[in-house]
């Protein structure tokens, strides 16, 4: 075959390649528009079928030269350059004849392959939205899906995978008493705080309770009436911020020597919903606020701190307790709750011996506050730490003693300080005596040394008592009038013939942890199941002698558990007037043989 021969035969096949070409291309577009909606194909699947057919190909440059164009789009960010259909054309006519067949295989993969990049480029919507070139692909949801979810993420739109991870992360309001607890329940708004009126610059406010709050508050006292704790846990459920429920939970567990943890929960739950209820005009860091004790709604804000300043005493948190007392203070200058009675221990644990001393002086401009016991004895130990003269470091220890000479005794007897010398001082006659004959100053003088005995553990403070106490001794040698000047001025001082703070149980001061055994608590809830005590009968509950040792009836038991029983110091055998069963009043009951 002659050279012009075999050059028209060339350019008739590769006219008739472009031909079919052609005609793929639009026959392409067409089936893509039908098979989008029927037929899914991975495109990982198309892209390793286009490996596998350029592998027959016999020009490697040529191989090469095809995914250097398409595999950029991957990386193509938004307004970048998309593929082109004419430039890979001109590389398909480059072709030689031996490897026509092969090319046709291959343009029909290419494109495709182009679609497919097409459709999953971020930077061409218009092309995803027609469908060109998504050939053999299932629905051109890809770039719509990711645009999408891109938008959404952007802008904060309403996606629900947006909105499903913004409702599970619940976070807490800051609040100033305590730190919110993520696992918290959200605030509800059960009660809220509403302005009353000002008065000599002070901003009065008072709780208000919502709609919704006396509904709980009748079921909390109906399970109140009949001891049943389990109903009182059942209304946190559905009202997790009641606060006489979350108040009793407190002091049920604390009886039953739960971790202190669970207490402490408990009480910041309380803080936080009281807090979160705070009018805007209520700012009581600066002192300006009352919120008197005499509104019913308001006694919870002077209770529930007071709990939690007496727990972060017992953990060792003495300056966080003292600011918590400073707020007491502060809330109702009627001091309903004592705090006056406690602020002096909290800063001589945190050593604010100096604070200590500034407040005694201008506490409402009045300097009689260290004629009160836990004052003059509190002071005395301010001094002794700040004074650096030792010479003077007895004098305001010895000025305790004359006034309040009883207290000498009852730490001896609490701390308890057993040398022989504390013996032979309190068989003077002038720390003899356990009372001084005035109710509300021994009240107070009990309040003392329950709050403040494991202070004069130290040895330092050992020294300074005994120092002082012979002092004592040794100046009324000499001159016996001064105890009947000093018997004077605390008639002065409490001259009262009744109890003025009986409203404060002494108790409510200890930082001792009272717990109960198991028979006293089921009898105190009183368990149904069990035919505990009717509703509305609460008159033993007051009574925690005759109710705290049961008795017991052995008939029908075993002999073993029985005997075991007898030994636990609260295990009584008899009836409930507290006549012993005749077996053992005749020594014949359980443990005597």
């Amino acid at each position: 075959m002659s050279g012009r021969m075999l050059k028209k035969v060339l350019k008739e096949q590769e006219e008739e390649e472009d031909r079919h070409v052609i005609e793929s291309e639009l026959e392409g577009e067409e089936e893509s528009q039908q098979l989008n909606r029927k037929v899914k194909i991975n495109p990982l699947d198309l892209l390793n079928g286009g490996d596998d057919d350029d592998n027959h190909q016999e020009d490697e440059s040529e191989t090469v030269d095809e995914p250097v164009v398409v595999v950029p789009e991957l990386k193509t960010k938004a307004g970048g350059a998309s593929t082109n259909y004419h430039q890979s054309k001109k590389k398909k006519k480059k072709k030689s004849k031996e490897a026509s067949s092969s090319s046709s295989a291959a343009s029909n993969v290419e494109k495709p392959l182009d679609g497919i990049l097409e459709s999953i480029s971020l930077d061409a919507p218009e092309k995803a939205a027609s469908g060109n070139g998504c050939e053999n692909l299932a629905k051109p949801c890809a770039p719509s899906v990711v645009k999408s979810f891109e938008k959404h993420e952007r802008s904060g739109g309403s996606s629900r995978l947006v909105r499903g991870r913004r409702r599970a992360a619940h976070i807490p309001r800051k609040t100033i008493l305590v730190t919110a607890s993520e696992h918290w329940r959200h605030w509800g708004g059960s009660f809220s705080m509403e302005f009353l009126q000002v008065i000599d610059g002070y901003h009065h406010v008072r709780y208000v309770h919502s709609s919704s709050y006396p509904q709980a508050q009748r079921a909390f006292e109906a399970a109140k009436a009949i001891h049943d704790i389990d109903g009182i846990a059942s209304i946190l459920l559905y009202n997790p911020y009641h606060l006489d429920s979350l108040i009793t939970m407190a002091e049920y567990y604390k009886c039953c020597a739960e971790a202190s943890t669970s207490v402490t929960e408990l009480i910041s739950k309380c803080l936080y919903a009281l807090e979160c209820a705070w009018n805007p005009m209520f700012t009581p860091l600066q002192g300006n606020c009352q919120l008197k004790y005499s509104h019913e709604t308001n006694k919870s804000l002077f209770t529930v701190p007071f709990t939690h300043m007496r727990n972060m005493d017992r953990c060792g948190c003495h300056r966080s307790a003292l600011e918590v007392c400073k707020l007491l203070l502060s809330l109702d200058s009627d001091d309903p709750m004592g705090a006056m009675f406690c602020i002096d221990y909290s800063s001589s644990r945190a050593e604010e011996y100096a604070w200590l001393e500034r407040f005694s002086e201008e506490y409402k401009s009045d300097n009689s506050l260290w004629l009160f016991p836990n004052f003059s004895y509190s002071l005395a130990i301010c001094h002794f730490y700040l004074e650096k003269e030792e010479s003077s470091k007895a004098d305001l220890m010895k000025q305790a003693l004359m006034l309040h000479p009883s207290v000498l005794k009852k730490l001896v007897e609490k701390v308890p300080l057993k040398d022989k010398v504390w013996a032979q001082m309190l068989k003077n006659p002038y720390f003899q005596a356990d009372q001084v004959g005035f109710p509300s100053l021994d009240h107070l003088i009990n309040i003392y040394v329950e709050r403040n005995f494991l202070a004069w553990r130290l040895p330092d403070m050992h020294d300074l008592l005994r120092d002082a106490a012979q002092l004592v001794i040794e100046t009324l040698r000499h001159n016996s009038t001064d105890k009947d000047d000093w018997a004077c001025v605390r008639k002065e001082a409490f001259s009262s013939e009744k109890n003025e703070y009986a409203h404060l149980l002494v108790s409510d001061f200890s930082l001792s942890v009272p717990t109960a055994p198991p028979e006293v608590l089921q009898q105190f809830l009183g368990d149904p199941r069990e035919g505990g005590h009717a509703p509305g009968n609460v008159a033993n509950v007051g009574n925690p002698v005759e109710f705290g040792r049961a008795p017991r009836d052995v008939a029908n038991r075993n002999a073993l558990a029985v005997l075991l029983e007898s030994f636990l110091p609260w295990a009584r055998y008899g009836d409930i007037n507290g006549v012993e069963d005749e077996n053992q009043q005749n020594g014949h009951g359980p443990g005597n043989g």
